[in-house]
């Protein structure tokens, strides 16, 4: 496995106590960074503790749709460990999958939120901590589903879009800086999410993959590795795919 250098960095992985955002965390750890997991389950915090078991690990409860706890939490983090160097968007939800038409306005609404708007408080809320010391690299987890649109999922396909352009304009601004921004297209792998789903939702979007297989956790905790990394220093405001094939542009 090639180790990209963190050491001593702090990162912040929303999310972080499962799924993509354990696996990325792991990565982290293994790299040399010190890893701030926020997340909403404690329970699943404490088991992440427990399974990774490293000095450079803690947890913080938050609320990622909340702005003024974000930033109650950031600097608490840069309290703590002098600085923020890396920060992880990855806390999302599925939301239900219906046809537009039948979409509820409450399940919309929250879908936005959490995997849009809880995005944009985040970002707004950590350039500046990353401002004060000329260095920052901001990975946004976003999906296939942003760029190529899923029937059925409007509201998440939508929020990732959103992602898409979010990680597009912030990148834009910081450009003149060292901070990168930038944000991966995953196709769906099998994590909790799946719980989320229907069976023949999940069949769909297996069909779409022409490697016909999921994602790994790990080769997504690969790419944001690097792309956390002193070594990304050029590449902002862009997409990385990490599809199986599936995209088409």
């Amino acid at each position: 496995m090639i180790q990209f250098d963190l050491k001593d960095r702090v990162a912040v992985v929303t999310g972080g106590a499962q799924g993509f955002g354990l696996a990325i965390t792991q990565r982290f750890i293994e790299s040399g960074a010190k890893v701030v997991i926020w997340d909403i389950d404690e329970i699943e915090a404490k088991k992440a503790l427990e399974k990774i078991k490293s000095k450079n690990l803690s947890y913080q409860i938050v609320d990622v749709s909340d702005f003024k706890k974000i930033n109650e939490k950031l600097t608490e983090t840069e309290s703590l460990h002098g600085r923020i160097d890396i920060f992880i968007n990855n806390a999302g939800v599925a939301g239900m999958n219906t046809t537009v038409a039948e979409y509820p306005l409450e399940e919309w609404n929250k879908v936005i939120n959490l995997n849009l708007n809880a995005v944009f408080y985040c970002c707004k809320a950590v350039v500046p901590f990353m401002e004060k010391n000329d260095y920052g690299r901001i990975v946004n987890i976003a999906s296939i589903a942003g760029k190529e649109g899923n029937p059925n999922a409007s509201a998440y396909s939508t929020s990732k879009a959103g992602v898409i352009g979010l990680t597009k304009s912030l990148g834009k601004e910081l450009a003149q800086k060292n901070i990168a921004v930038n944000c991966v297209t995953p196709a769906a792998a099998k994590t909790r999410i799946f719980d989320q789903m229907t069976e023949e939702h999940i069949n769909y979007m297996l069909s779409k993959i022409p490697r016909n297989k999921f994602a790994k956790v790990e080769e997504l905790a690969s790419l944001v590795a690097w792309l956390a990394s002193e070594e990304n220093s050029f590449s902002t405001a862009a997409v990385f795919d990490l599809s199986g094939g599936r995209a088409t542009y």
